[in-house]
């Protein structure tokens, strides 16, 4: 036959030596598996561990910034009932976090998933609608506001500037306290950890709790699967997870609703919500508002830096220095996913730290993310699709990967107290404060006193000391009361 060939096609060709066939197609070729020692079944198994653990947010974001009259604070849209605005958020969810990944894919070529942030999403309806009393078009433009800053301070290299500002025992810490911090959300969900008034956390009632013991059961089941090295061991144990809870549950074993997760039918109209945030300019009080940009901007900044290093610690792509190369390219996908975002009707777009489940899965290009992405919109055929798996099946694959990530912390020099300080404090700080950011500014917060108090306060640079300074300002603002006192 004579002609190019498609490039599409997969080409195949024999090594005589080993036997293998070696693939080349139009994915390899433009993702470079090659390149990063993966291949496309790898990609797309990784794609899919990390949907099904992110999926949650399609249901959780709308729960979140949808308002009840009379009852709860968030986005309340005169004519539409709260189901039919929680729906329409399902979709500005979905296709928010879409935009985000599909820049992430094919221009960052990395294998992170974004959507919008929990935390910043409760911000967004409890303390700027719900405790300022500012309007929600006024909060969308705050998000719309901090987007464009982050577009522009990632195209000038401020962001990338800023990251490599790091100490050296912070960049390293992120990965174990995020791997904790993963573990508490995950035990939390299946019920094995529960909160408790007088020592705050406590195990729950793993024997009796039936959500709780098919956790149990499906945990072990995925960490058997994955010590046999079977791949897709992470996919395999949620599936399994959830035909239990729905088995069990169609048995008559737990009352109906128990084990399995109600999917509610889809809102497709958002024109209520998309280009809101244009009205949102109009008679804003300046200092609130720049307050409102402010917080957004600072937990946005320092949770997505802390999610690309610790991921990108245990995906091996982090530099002798501790530097993911090209930051600014997966930087400029959050940026991009949150000024989009934020016009069509929903709260800043972050790096999820669930992308560690895709990576430990073996993901490691943009064809991880792109998978993400497509999964995404096809939740968009019946919204949400993704709440037909249960969290706490989903959320096995977080204390999966939280107990492999905690193999980080040998990357830190724990004999040398300016190391083990800092990193010590960013690993105990996140996880206890629910806050990547705050894990980080503990550990920036703290390097430089240390180095002082040993008498080399000269080996900080005076970005190090601005940055840790910038951080008490915050924790100032934040906890001091001063944004109750200006609504």
């Amino acid at each position: 036959m004579s002609g190019e060939a498609n490039p599409d096609e997969v080409i195949a060709s024999d090594e005589p030596e080993t036997g293998e066939v070696v693939e080349e197609s139009w994915f390899a070729n433009f993702f470079g598996f090659e390149e990063h020692g993966t291949d496309l079944r790898t990609e797309i198994l990784a794609g899919i561990t990390t949907f099904l653990t992110m999926s949650y947010i399609v249901v959780v974001n709308p729960a979140i910034m949808a308002g009840i009259p009379g009852t709860k604070p968030g986005i309340i849209i005169d004519g539409y009932a709260p189901g039919e605005v929680r729906q329409m958020l399902a979709v500005v969810t979905v296709l928010a976090a879409a935009v985000a990944i599909f820049v992430m894919a094919f221009y960052a070529n990395r294998p992170f998933a974004q959507a919008p942030g929990l935390g910043l999403n409760a911000f967004f309806a409890f303390t700027v609608i719900g405790a300022l009393g500012i309007p929600w078009p006024t909060a969308l433009a705050a998000v719309v506001t901090e987007g464009v800053l982050f577009i522009l301070l990632t195209a000038a290299g401020a962001r990338k500037y800023i990251i490599h500002l790091f100490p050296e025992p912070v960049k390293f810490a992120v990965g174990t306290g995020i791997g904790l911090f993963l573990a508490i959300i995950g035990l939390e969900e299946m019920r094995i950890v529960v909160d408790d008034p007088a020592t705050l956390v406590t195990l729950g009632s793993v024997a009796s709790d039936p959500i709780a013991i098919v956790s149990v059961l499906g945990l072990f089941l995925t960490l058997m699967l994955y010590a046999r090295g079977i791949k897709g061991s992470i996919v395999l144990g949620i599936i399994a997870t959830t035909v239990a809870g729905y088995a069990i549950e169609a048995a008559g074993l737990v009352e109906a609703g128990t084990l399995t997760a109600q999917i509610p039918n889809a809102q497709y109209n958002i024109t209520p919500l998309v280009g809101a945030f244009i009205q949102g300019f109009q008679n804003v009080d300046a200092f609130a508002f720049a307050l409102v940009v402010f917080t957004f901007f600072f937990v946005d900044f320092f949770d997505t830096a802390g999610t690309l290093t610790g991921v990108s610690q245990v995906a091996g792509f982090l530099d002798e220095d501790g530097n993911l190369p090209e930051i600014e390219k997966p930087l400029m996908a959050d940026a991009i996913g949150t000024t989009v975002g934020g016009m069509i009707g929903t709260s800043t777009v972050t790096t999820y730290i669930e992308s560690a489940t895709g990576v430990e899965e073996g993901g490691r290009t943009g064809m991880t993310a792109l998978v993400v992405g497509l999964l995404f919109l096809a939740a968009l055929v019946v919204v949400p699709l993704a709440a037909a798996i249960p969290l706490y099946a989903s959320h096995i694959a977080l204390v999966v990967v939280a107990l492999l990530m905690l193999q980080n912390v040998t990357d830190i020099r724990w004999d040398d107290l300016s190391h083990a300080i800092p990193a010590g404090m960013t690993i105990l700080i996140m996880p206890l404060t629910f806050s990547i950011a705050y894990g980080i500014a503990a550990g920036i917060i703290s390097y430089p006193v240390v180095k002082t108090a040993q008498g080399e306060w000269d080996d900080v640079r005076v970005g190090q000391w601005a940055l840790a300074a910038a951080f008490v300002v915050y924790f100032v603002v934040r906890t001091s009361g001063l944004m109750q006192t200006v609504s």
